[in-house]
């Protein structure tokens, strides 16, 4: 009889354990190879996509929401009773000084040229003296400005000298005439804005005064009322040492100067009393034009009246606001005033003189503002015709109607497909300054950076923004807010949210869990518990296995086949008469939920197979022995006893499911959706979907709301999936 060689002896089984040990520790050092890649793939991926959904943004607003607020106050001011408005100070200084009821304001070099006629008020009790100017105690304190281009100074050399020689004497001239002179440093920045725009090679600090003898040409100066009489002198100046150009010199107000430099083109320099707007700016730069701006001094802004008035020298930035807004008597103000009309006299709507008053004086937020004067404001800025979509969406009042015919909501109303309008409750006060926000102010993300180059690289990022966006505001954006998360699909990515994708991927599951696990454990139990061993039940195996592996854009179009077309009636919700008309193709989420369960039901199957193949062959003979049929025995022994693992092969089959973009594509969800799904019948979009419209899209900042919404889906997924492991968890404690 031959010996066994099945198992060695000696150095043989000593040299196959060895070989044992080797080849585990090779797999052993692959799987942690393997996992530590995987690791580092994960933390990749996270780095990637909090990279990008943090960060610092520049963002631009079409319309500031302090110009909305600043055109509705100068507005009030203008139309109030008793008011004379003119953009000639010096009319302004007549109507007061002849008018014993009168109040207005102006520059101070007024006042002082007409002190005789006029009487100055203290505002809180401060003087506007050079002391308080200087240090900014008085509150009507405004710089003066000049705006050319740097282009304008090399084109134009009268304007170039003009400027030069306004610097060099500048503060020699401005006092006397009624302003005060700006500091040192500010001076200073000045002229180093007109050398650098010059183009001078010259030491900081250094000064280059040109001889304006013998300089011919012509050049305008053209803007606000408040710096003529400065401008005057210069000019003057100029002449009377040799300057040969002519110079046209325009009093028609700040805002009007601007637009003349800005917009027509026709100013070289444009005089203002206020800093220019963004708006202003940027109208600068789509005609070729970047403003240099150049403060040559401050002026206070002077209340006054006339010389008759005899009970007040002092009033308050409250009093003020009545006094220019609300009040026909002066009692209206201050009760210890006489009950005297009041009679208001300011400069017109081009000065820039008004718009400091009003900005100071009435210093309102637009979130602030009443829900009637933010509806008015949204009605002057946006169209009829998308006034009249928003207020079918939703009412901005309950008794009357701001864009829309009577008559033409009624018949929409009484359609079969009334507007959500007709039923809903009007807008509220929040929600209009939100669609102000959105309409009109429209802020834009005119560039994005990532977390890292916020963090590393913020003097670079800063200096971009000065010098491509300079009315643009840096600030630091998470893009994952509870807004982001609360917030419909918009085609604006400022204002997109993911809550319509949220609450259809969670519509999707429900129906794509209720649907595939009941099937998928049933069919587990027949093929491992009942099914024989023919050939028909080996090869519905076989295909289980295989369709495991079958691509999700095949279920797709079997989805798009079968339950979008051929059972259109039913996935519409047609059959029912419940479908909301605009679905009746099928393309819904009882079609998108079908068609991922059929998905997943291979998964589920092998994983409940596998689970109750696991379970003990004792455990079902003890239950049968004890008299249990064999149904009772699966349903009060196997099934618990492979629950746990059936759970966990569901866990990844739903992990799959909510991650799919392929097949539900092609049954139909929708890119670009506004309206919550409501139902199994409904239009839809989910995550997924979500995410790859917005990462196709050529905007930076879509891919910014990509990153946030991919953060979104995870933390979805893992929350989905701790839910079902804890429920797993119950039941293998229980088992």
């Amino acid at each position: 009889m031959s010996p066994d060689t099945s198992y060695p002896e000696g150095s043989a089984l000593k040299g196959q354990i060895v070989n044992r040990h080797r080849r585990g520790s090779a797999w052993q050092l692959a799987f942690q190879v393997s996992t530590i890649i995987g690791i580092i793939a994960l933390i990749a991926l996270l780095y990637n996509i909090t990279n990008q959904a943090f960060g610092l943004v520049a963002i631009q607003n079409k319309v500031e929401p302090s110009s909305l607020v600043l055109a509705r106050e100068e507005e009030r001011l203008l139309s109030a009773a008793n008011t004379v408005t003119s953009e000639d100070d010096n009319e302004l200084v007549a109507g007061i000084a002849s008018d014993a009821t009168a109040i207005g304001f102006f520059g101070y070099a007024y006042y002082q040229q007409n002190s005789d006629q006029l009487k100055l008020l203290t505002v809180d009790g401060i003087a506007p003296t050079a002391e308080n100017v200087a240090n900014e105690t008085y509150p009507l304190v405004r710089p003066l400005y000049l705006y050319t281009t740097a282009d304008v100074l090399a084109q134009n050399q009268a304007a170039n000298v003009f400027l030069n020689y306004y610097l060099t004497h500048v503060n020699e001239e401005i006092a006397d005439v009624g302003y005060f002179a700006a500091a040192d440093a500010q001076l200073s920045a000045a002229r180093t804005a007109w050398i650098t725009a010059s183009g001078l090679d010259l030491q900081p600090g250094q000064w280059a005064a040109i001889n304006p003898e013998g300089i011919s040409g012509q050049l305008s100066v053209v803007g606000s009322s408040t710096l003529f009489p400065v401008n005057e002198r210069i000019a003057g100046r100029l002449a009377a040492a040799g300057f040969a150009a002519t110079v046209n010199l325009e009093s028609v107000g700040s805002t009007a100067g601007l637009r003349a430099f800005c917009e027509e083109g026709t100013a070289d320099i444009a005089a203002a009393s206020r800093s220019i707007t963004s708006a202003e700016f940027e109208a600068c730069r789509e005609n070729g034009r970047l403003p240099i701006e150049i403060q040559i001094g401050t002026d206070a802004l002077a209340i006054v009246t006339s010389p008759e008035n005899s009970f007040t020298t002092n009033v308050t930035p409250q009093e003020l606001r009545t006094l220019f807004d609300t009040a026909t008597t002066w009692a209206d103000a201050n009760e210890a005033w006489p009950a005297s009309p009041v009679a208001r006299y300011i400069p017109g709507a081009d000065s820039g003189t008004l718009d400091f008053f009003a900005a100071t004086v009435f210093p309102i937020d637009l979130a602030d503002l009443p829900k009637d004067t933010l509806v008015e404001l949204l009605a002057a800025n946006i169209s009829v015709g998308l006034g009249r979509r928003l207020e079918r969406e939703q009412r901005f009042y309950d008794d009357r109607l701001v864009f829309d015919d009577p008559d033409l909501f009624a018949e929409a109303c009484a359609s079969d497909e009334p507007a959500a309008g007709c039923t809903m409750p009007a807008r509220d006060q929040e929600n209009v300054y939100e669609l102000l926000l959105q309409e009109v102010v429209a802020p834009d993300v005119v560039s994005a950076w990532s977390l890292m180059d916020s963090l590393f690289a913020r003097d670079e990022v800063e200096t971009f923004v000065a010098t491509e966006y300079p009315n643009a505001e840096l600030t630091f954006r998470s893009w994952l807010t509870l807004d982001f998360i609360t917030s419909p699909q918009s085609s604006t990515p400022e204002f997109a949210g993911v809550r319509t994708a949220i609450m259809g991927s969670l519509w999707v599951v429900a129906i794509t869990v209720l649907v595939s696990f009941p099937i998928g454990v049933g069919a587990a139990i027949y093929l491992e518990e009942y099914a024989s061993a023919s050939f028909i039940n080996r090869t519905i195996q076989t295909n289980i296995n295989n369709l495991a592996g079958v691509p999700s854009i095949i279920y797709g179009m079997l989805g798009l086949a079968i339950f979008v077309r051929t059972l259109e009636p039913l996935t519409s919700g047609a059959l029912f008469g419940i479908g909301d008309g605009t679905t009746a193709n099928g393309r819904t989420i009882l079609s998108a939920g079908l068609t991922l369960g059929l998905l997943i039901l291979p998964v589920i199957i092998i994983a409940a197979q596998e689970a109750i193949r696991a379970v003990p062959q004792s455990l079902r003979q003890a239950g049968m022995a004890l008299g249990a049929t064999k149904w009772q025995t699966i349903w009060a022994h196997v099934l618990p006893s492979a629950l746990p693992g059936i759970l966990t092969g569901t866990i990844l089959a739903i992990s799959r499911a909510i991650g799919e973009t392929a097949p539900l594509v092609v049954v139909g969800a929708s890119t670009l959706i506004f309206v919550d799904p409501d139902g199994p019948f409904a239009k839809f979009t989910t995550l997924p979907i979500q995410i790859y419209q917005w990462t196709a899209r050529p905007q930076a900042e879509f891919r910014n709301i990509a990153a946030a919404a991919i953060l979104v889906l995870l933390v979805l997924l893992l929350s989905l999936n701790a839910s079902a492991i804890l429920l797993r968890n119950r039941y293998a404690r229980r088992a």
